[in-house]
């Protein structure tokens, strides 16, 4: 996830084979950080990769 700065939620549920909903569950919880832009929200390639990151620790 390195074309772009920022990634609509379907664009990261699709990177990541998840439902839109369990990346909005993450989101909510704090797991995944995300921003908010008029209304729409936004989740940076850097913190995507981060997350991915964490999970191969925690295995």
């Amino acid at each position: 996830m390195e074309d772009k700065l920022l990634y609509r939620v379907t664009e990261v549920a699709e990177y990541l084979s998840l439902s839109r909903s369990k990346v909005y569950e993450l989101v909510r919880a704090g797991v995944l950080p995300s921003v908010r832009i008029d209304g729409s929200r936004r989740v940076r390639g850097d913190d995507v990769l981060a997350y991915v990151e964490s999970l191969r620790r925690a295995a």
